[in-house]
């Protein structure tokens, strides 16, 4: 699959944080949030990612925070598509990877977030306690994948 991110003025602008959708086939890896009531959406279903940390740039910062919440080593060439978003006034990196089954016998939950699970993507994104935000942009993601399969359908 061919990588698709924003344009270069796009990743040099200032940005808050950058999560990663991780996709292993019809299923996505995702974290249940603390139940905090103090934090963004307490006992909502999140994807590895988080806020940023000096001056790193948004792939660094997706890469640090999902070795920290999951122990996972994620190399860039493994990430497929990325955009920045705004909401709320700020700006925030969305990537998606796709990775083989292995993966999951890597995993270590880090500290933040109640436990880790597999979920299949259509659960995720109907599920009423899935983060918002995250929903839409793995949506998007899926919407721009699939195109190229409705404009050009494969010979039988």
């Amino acid at each position: 699959m061919s990588r698709s991110y924003a344009t270069a003025d796009e990743m040099n602008m200032p940005f808050t944080g950058a999560k990663l959708a991780l996709l292993m086939g019809e299923q996505v890896i995702v974290i249940l949030r603390d139940d905090i009531p103090t934090i963004p959406f307490p006992g909502y279903w999140d994807l590895p990612g988080g806020g940023r940390e000096a001056d790193e740039p948004p792939l660094a910062c997706v890469m640090r925070e999902t070795f920290e919440e999951l122990g996972l080593t994620i190399r860039p060439d493994v990430i497929s598509w990325g955009r920045c978003f705004t909401s709320r006034e700020e700006v925030n990196w969305f990537f998606v990877a796709r990775v083989p089954e292995e993966i999951v016998g890597s995993i270590r939950f880090g500290d933040e977030g109640q436990h880790w699970e597999l979920m299949a993507v259509t659960d995720f994104l109907n599920h009423p306690k899935a983060v918002p935000d995250f929903k839409t942009r793995l949506a998007i993601y899926l919407a721009e994948e699939r195109e190229p399969l409705r404009k050009n359908p494969p010979l039988i």
